[in-house]
Parts: structure tokens; C-alpha cells; sequence
């Protein structure tokens, strides 16, 4: 399986000289095409710092991040806003839909903004409406439906360009629990059935449990990393519970 995303000894300061805070000291890790990574950590971890750095949203202090070969971080700022609508997908905790857009429209937006051909947007809204089960709502308005299907629109949104990496921040922390694992259980289909690679922070162990894969970061540094393999979802959460116990705090402790 080849490596899609590779981060070499990556560094994040803020501050000047007299009062540095180090959010990210050493961390390189690599994610292999098609796989599902969850980042956990306390709050002041690094781990959205990050998501941030991975995303280009933020610059790194030291260190490169290769997408596909490519090193993101010798890019100039107006090929860095290029790179990010062709190769990368975004999924927040408070959805980012605009309320003056339907469903559909607001689906189409990404797809506008990559300048698809007019005669094939509407096939594409309505492929991956089908594929996220929410076909019955594109003509209505955010605020018409519910938080859960807000959010399948917003994966919709993230992936219908065919996005290289899909990041994805809380995207269960707006939402209830019956929401929420049906939004989990659409992800996973996009990394399983679509072939999505995911990138997911999150502070919720039973979120992460839907990942293969778990890096938990504590100040600024990888703590530990944790395989599901062929373990059950149930087995899976025990032991990132055993995880963030070991870390120093409860699941309640961990955001």
C-alpha cells in the first residue's frame, strides 16, 4: 500500500524569542492510501495545531509534509491555495454550510469553485447524495434539517471534488449520540466503499473506535500509537479507554 501523507520531524512555535510556546516539538509519522487515522490528545496537545499544519491552514517552523510526494511546506502561499481545493477535503465540528444555500447548492459550491463543467453537476450532486443517503433533502435549507444530516452534507461537500486526503475536525462534536454514529458509520463508508483517506481528530473514544489506526499526542509529542487490526469496535474502545487512562485522565479529561 503506497504512502499518501508523510510528516518529517515537524515543529510548531508561537511566540517571539523572550516567550516561545513549543504546540508540536518532534513528530513524523506517515498514512498509508485508503487508511482511516484518528489523532487524540488532551487539550494543548498539538493535536489540532496539527491538523492545521497538515491542512496548510497553518505554517510549520521546522520540519516537511509530502502529500504524495509533493512537499506542501516549499510551497508558495497562492500555489498552497491551488493545492488545498484540488488535493484536500475538510470536515468541521460546526459544519460551515451557508443558511442562503440549499443542500444542493451548497454541495455544488465545491464544485463550482473547481470550476467542474455546468452539464456535470447536477450527476455529481445526485451520485453522492445517494452514496450518503440524503437524496431527499437537496432541495431544502440547512436550517430545515437535522444536525446529523447538516453534517452528511458536509462530507458530501468534502469529497465530491475526489479529495487526496479527507481531515476531518470533531466532526461528531456538534451532534448527539444517535447522530453521531450514524455520521461515523457514513464516514467509514467513504473510507471503506469510496476509498476515502481520512485524517480525524478527535477527543471522543468512542469517535476514534471507528479509525484503524490512533496517534495520541501528548505536549506536542506522540505518546503512543495504537492498531486496531482485527480487533471488534468494542475491543478497540477498551483499549484507547486504557490509552487515556495510561495518558493521565478519564475519556471526560480528554478534549
Amino acid at each position: 500500500m503506497n504512502t499518501i501523507l508523510k510528516l518529517e520531524h515537524i515543529q510548531k512555535y508561537y511566540g517571539n524569542e523572550g516567550n516561545i510556546t513549543r504546540a508540536i516539538k518532534d513528530i513524523s509519522f506517515s498514512v498509508k492510501v485508503g487508511e482511516f487515522l484518528g489523532i487524540m490528545g488532551a487539550s494543548g496537545s498539538g493535536k489540532t495545531t496539527l491538523l492545521n499544519c497538515i491542512s496548510t491552514i497553518d505554517t510549520v517552523s521546522a520540519g516537511h509534509i509530502f502529500l504524495e510526494g509533493t512537499d506542501v511546506t516549499e510551497m508558495k502561499p497562492k500555489s498552497l491555495a491551488k493545492f488545498r481545493r484540488e488535493n484536500l477535503g475538510f470536515v468541521f465540528q460546526d459544519f460551515n454550510l451557508l443558511d442562503t444555500l440549499t443542500i444542493s447548492e451548497n454541495i455544488a459550491l465545491a464544485l463550482a469553485i473547481n470550476k467542474t463543467p455546468a452539464w456535470n453537476v447536477e450527476h455529481c450532486i445526485l451520485d453522492i447524495a445517494k452514496k450518503l443517503n440524503i437524496s431527499d433533502i437537496l432541495n431544502k435549507y440547512p436550517y430545515q434539517v437535522s444536525g446529523g444530516q447538516k453534517q452528511r452534507c458536509a462530507c458530501a461537500r468534502a469529497i465530491i471534488n475526489n479529495p487526496k486526503l479527507l481531515l476531518a475536525d470533531e466532526p461528531t462534536g456538534a451532534l448527539d449520540s444517535h447522530c453521531a454514529q450514524m455520521l461515523l458509520s457514513t464516514i467509514q463508508s467513504i473510507n471503506k466503499q469510496l476509498g476515502a483517506t481520512i485524517l480525524m481528530v478527535t477527543h471522543d473514544a468512542f469517535t476514534a473506535s471507528y479509525a484503524s489506526r490512533i496517534l495520541f499526542l501528548r505536549d506536542g509529542e506522540i505518546f503512543m500509537e495504537l492498531r486496531k487490526g482485527n480487533d471488534s469496535r468494542s475491543d478497540f474502545f477498551a483499549k484507547i479507554l486504557n490509552v487515556l487512562t495510561m495518558m493521565g485522565g478519564e475519556q471526560s479529561h480528554v478534549c
